[in-house]
């Protein structure tokens, strides 16, 4: 299925029938408190699966997904996941390798927001947004983000966003204007590096 930029995928409390694939583009993962507010759980690309509580018995989905990009997602229901993973090996080993990176992804960012100054989280959230890690070439180019959005993904608020990101442009790690098209340099890897 093709999604525009900002439309709706899923919603918080759909049903839970279908394993998500990313053909192309980009997804928002978020959920919403009982208070209303958002929390970003998860921004994810192409080769990405998403919605896989299906396979574990999730009767609704526990989140929302918005395409951030123009995308083409690949719906496969969960009987037929659950096929594909007994009859094709690959699958079944890409799915797995899916499923132990994300696990990893989570208790890096649990770790992340636990032990790490704003900063540091900042400059990480940007980083995973460029694929930096990823085993293709990182896109140094981050699809257009509201500072709304990257505040939500670290756990503060949109004016220290607007702050780090100026801090980090002057220093020379990103670039953009202020339409929020960033681009990533390889040296803000040095910020999350340094203790």
């Amino acid at each position: 299925m093709k999604y525009g930029r900002g439309e709706t995928i899923f919603t918080q409390g759909d049903a839970c029938e279908h394993v998500l694939y990313i053909e192309s583009g980009g997804v928002k993962l978020s959920a919403l408190s009982k208070t209303g507010r958002e929390a970003v759980v998860a921004m994810l690309g192409p080769g990405e699966f998403f919605g896989e509580g299906c396979l574990a018995g999730q009767p609704l989905r526990a989140g929302s997904a918005t395409a951030l990009t123009p995308s083409v997602i690949l719906l496969v229901h969960k009987e037929q996941m659950v096929q594909l993973l007994h009859e094709q090996p690959a699958m079944s080993d890409r799915f797995i390798s899916h499923m132990l990176s994300r696990n990893i992804r989570i208790e890096e960012d649990l770790l992340d927001q636990l032990f790490n100054s704003s900063e540091k989280r900042r400059a990480r959230t940007l980083l995973l947004l460029a694929r930096y890690g990823k085993q293709d070439k990182p896109a140094r180019v981050v699809p257009k983000i509201a500072q709304e959005t990257l505040a939500e993904m670290v756990g503060t608020t949109r004016s220290r966003v607007n702050y780090f990101l100026n801090k980090f442009k002057r220093l020379g790690f990103i670039e953009f204007n202020g339409g929020i098209s960033l681009k990533i340099n390889s040296s803000l890897l040095s910020v999350v590096l340094h203790d």
